[in-house]
């Protein structure tokens, strides 16, 4: 058997995805590997699918409790022996999964990276072949990333205590290329086969709305109103904005429950059961839900307030759409979210084991994270473009899937004029300046500060007189992306010109695009079209509806949740394909031989009547 087989026989797919088959055929070659995928793309194929054509017990290090669950019970549906060793074991249990590791009754264990120093599994590791050691989630070894975990710096030292060292694989959604150095260098790899797929996810919408704090509730339940019936994820940035909105939700019967550190362990693991087994609805979290969480049937992710960077952004709305459909993300903005982050960013804790330079420098990369995020959230360019451009991909000038690239909420506004009257007051105020002062210049504003320094008698004084605030920022927030102007970051950053302010001083022309706000509400047809096959056919709503039934209750009978036994993207599937044999079953995609074996025969009933 190969690798093609083994991707059909135990995971029902024809073909990998992107970057998938060589991460396979490096790790099966002995090889180390460096894999950079985003979230969804299918990172944990690349390490299970060499599992099971290596001898001997494949190793997975995963700093998550829920994450090793969930994967364990999805390899086990598959016909695949596993189980995981973590905190969340009793010393007996621990003991007999290590005795059934020695009977070889395992083909993957999944590990937490605290275990990896305990005597009785350093005795286990030496007594059977490691042919492989896969860690996930491997930025957290890195000290400059905001996931950093001490305890990942023990793994390059477990690898190199193994009789034979195997083929170590480093496998995360999340790298910049300091982080990736990092991941190399601290986990030792040698010579790694490096591969980063596109970051680009086309079956996620992106969309912003400008809401003023007081009206998000108001806001969140109408989206919540479009995505009735279906699964999914509510961000906010603090412990009590997650509470009051758990509590507005349920009191307009919304079922919904909530996850932040401020709970035990005993409820944030019941309300994590409960939205991975879909007794609620809707998940309200902060940022400390969601790393390696496998629940593939959600279909949208609201963020209720703005995230610190666009790293966090792009991993949390990520979470929907796991399986391919379609799903929608959207993001509540007001610029309170940006002061809130900012104090947030100057009180958080430094990280003891970086010097005083370096530290200096990471809370500058939050600085200037927060100002990209913050631009995001009021550019009128293609949301989708300017997260692709921020990871270092080429983009192109409209996807047709986001909220400011939507024909009816288009419109494009000549800005040239203003552009050359922002880029000659920040040189005429020497680049001396922070945005907000040069916005209360540009404005012609009589506060006390431009009044003190004398601002007043300046040529560019009310030179944007009348404009609204919120369009003067969006005007800065252009240029600075142009690069017209450029900010010079630190606690306090002033704006500056950029290497191309001359050309649009010159008569380069500056066009904005950006929404009509009388036309911000979407059309329900873009939010509903998640109903689709993965080829884009319209579904029978009534059998899929029978189709999820039946896998609701096949799940709870194997104690699972209902993505473990088919995804929704597999049930969409079948109602395109209508298989009527079993043969005919395996072409859908999601089936595996030992899940038609499984749950072939009830389902293939359904689909015949």
């Amino acid at each position: 058997m190969d690798e093609r087989e083994v991707l059909k026989r135990y995971f029902g797919y024809d073909a990998f995805r992107p970057g998938q088959g060589e991460v396979v055929r490096a790790l099966l070659e002995g090889r180390d590997a460096l894999c950079v995928m985003p979230t969804g793309a299918g990172k944990s194929l690349c390490y299970q699918v060499p599992a099971l054509l290596l001898s001997g017990v494949t190793l997975v290090v995963s700093p998550l409790i829920s994450l090793m669950k969930d994967q364990v019970a999805a390899l086990n549906q598959a016909g695949v022996r596993a189980a995981y060793l973590n905190s969340s074991l009793t010393p007996r249990q621990f003991a007999l999964a290590l005795e059934n590791a020695r009977q070889g009754l395992y083909r993957v264990i999944y590990v937490a990276p605290e275990r990896l120093e305990t005597p009785a599994f350093r005795d286990l590791c030496r007594e059977i072949a490691v042919p492989l050691v896969a860690v996930d989630e491997a930025h957290c070894v890195s000290q400059w990333g905001q996931d950093f975990r001490p305890s990942y710096l023990r793994i390059r030292d477990f690898v190199e205590s193994l009789p034979a060292r195997p083929a170590l694989g480093a496998f995360t959604a999340t790298a910049t290329p300091e982080v990736r150095d990092d991941i190399r260098d601290l986990l030792g790899l040698q010579d790694p086969f490096c591969v980063a797929t596109g970051f680009d996810r086309p079956n996620l919408r992106f969309a912003v709305e400008n809401v003023p704090q007081r009206e998000k509730t108001n806001a969140l339940l109408r989206l919540l109103r479009e995505q009735k019936g279906r699964s999914g994820i509510v961000y906010c940035l603090a412990r009590r904005t997650v509470e009051e909105v758990c509590e507005a939700l349920r009191a307009r019967g919304i079922a919904a429950t909530r996850y932040h550190a401020g709970l035990s362990d005993a409820e944030r693991r019941q309300n994590q059961d409960d939205f991975l087994y879909d007794r609620a609805e809707v998940m309200v979290a902060t940022n400390a839900f969601g790393m390696g969480i496998d629940k593939s049937n959600v279909a949208f992710v609201i963020h209720y307030n703005m995230p610190k960077n666009l790293e966090s952004y792009y991993q949390e709305a990520g979470r929907a759409g796991r399986d391919g459909s379609n799903a929608v993300c959207t993001l509540l903005y007001s610029g309170q979210d940006v002061r809130l982050n900012a104090f947030l960013i100057e009180k958080e804790e430094e990280n003891p084991l970086l010097t005083e330079e370096q530290a200096r420098a990471v809370r500058e990369g939050m600085r200037e994270g927060l100002r990209r995020m913050a631009r995001y959230c009021t550019t009128g360019d293609c949301l989708r473009g300017y997260i692709l451009r921020y990871f270092g991909e080429k983009a192109g000038e409209r996807c047709g899937n986001c909220s400011n690239c939507d024909e009816e909420n288009q419109r494009t506004v000549d800005a040239s004029e203003d552009a050359r009257a922002a880029i000659r007051c920040v040189q005429e105020l020497g680049e001396r300046y922070g945005r907000t002062l040069v916005q209360e210049v540009l404005r012609g504003s009589g506060a006390a500060r431009v009044q003190a320094l004398g601002l007043q008698h300046c040529a560019s004084f009310g030179a944007l007189r009348g404009r609204a605030l919120p369009a003067v920022r969006a005007l800065l927030d252009a240029l600075l992306d142009k690069e017209a102007l450029v900010s010079s970051g630190g606690e306090y950053p002033v704006l500056r010109l950029g290497p191309r302010a001359q050309e649009i001083l010159d008569g380069a022309p500056v066009r904005l695009r950006g929404r009509d706000e009388a036309q911000q509400e979407d059309a329900p047809h873009r939010r509903r079209d998640a109903q689709r096959a993965p080829g884009g056919e319209a579904v029978d709503e009534a059998l899929l509806a029978e189709l999820k039934a039946l896998r609701n209750r096949l799940a709870a009978e194997a104690h699972v949740p209902a993505y473990v036994v088919f995804s929704d993207a597999t049930l969409r599937d079948m109602c395109a394909k209508r298989p009527a044999t079993p043969e005919e079953f395996l072409e859908v995609s999601g089936v595996g031989e030992y899940k038609l074996r499984r749950y072939g025969k009830e389902f293939l009933r359904v689909l015949r009547r």
